[in-house]
């Protein structure tokens, strides 16, 4: 039987500004590789959200407008969304979805929207200025390093509970003050990079399909499967 991950995209109708859907399709390039189906669903505006229905999620950016409706109806799915990420099921969250995952987001005319508040991060906004520009880190746990763009003018402070993506090496990150960018939190990963980020940092993308594999079939082991997965040829 063909083994299969199924994708939730949250708004993907309204939240992919950049491009975002481009996770979905490298997570599919990947996972093709080592024979395993991706399929995924648009959750949107007054659509039920069921953590028992998907393996990954992904939740994009997207404009203050757009995100402003979202922060209203994301309400109706929180919880959800909660249990989601505490069974430790992975989720890509972007710029906006980044923001909205937390406990609360300005928007540039001064406004604070309620996140869900799933990860104990903030919000605020930059008056007159953008983070703009290529960026670079390295994760301090894996060593790995992540190259991407980013397009903010809102600036993140990270809670307890949760750690940087990664240490910036080049680009502004969460805040440009304290040299973190993105968020993890079990298997949940936030961040400011668009490009978007699985598509330009391959190591990435195979290491979220691979929690959401084991922990979809925890009595596989997919040791074998792991060096099959090429990245020089994406």
């Amino acid at each position: 039987m063909t083994k299969t991950i199924r994708v939730a995209h949250l708004y993907g109708d309204l939240m992919n500004t950049y491009g975002d859907i481009g996770n979905i399709l490298s997570l599919r390039y990947y996972a093709k590789q080592i024979g395993v189906e991706v399929t995924s669903n648009v959750v949107s505006l007054e659509e039920d959200f069921n953590a028992d229905d998907y393996d990954f999620m992904v939740f994009g950016g997207g404009q203050d407008f757009e995100q402003t409706i979202v922060s209203k109806d994301i309400q109706t799915k929180k919880d959800e969304i909660k249990r989601f990420i505490e069974q430790g099921k992975p989720v890509i969250a972007i710029c906006g979805g980044f923001q909205l995952l937390g406990n609360y987001y300005v928007a540039a005319n001064g406004k604070k929207l309620p996140g869900i508040g799933a990860l104990d991060h903030y919000t605020d906004a930059m008056k007159d200025n953008r983070f703009i520009g290529n960026i670079e880190i390295q994760n301090e746990q894996t060593k790995e390093k992540y190259h991407g763009f980013e397009n903010h003018a809102g600036v993140t402070y990270l809670g307890p509970s949760e750690r940087a993506l990664g240490k910036v090496i080049k680009g502004h990150g969460n805040n440009g003050k304290d040299g973190t960018e993105g968020a993890i939190y079990k298997n949940t990963v936030c961040t400011y990079f668009h490009g978007p980020i699985l598509a330009r940092n391959g190591n990435l993308a195979k290491r979220m399909m691979f929690h959401a594999l084991e922990k979809k079939y925890p009595e596989t082991d997919f040791t074998s499967e792991k060096p099959k997965v090429k990245v020089d040829s994406f």
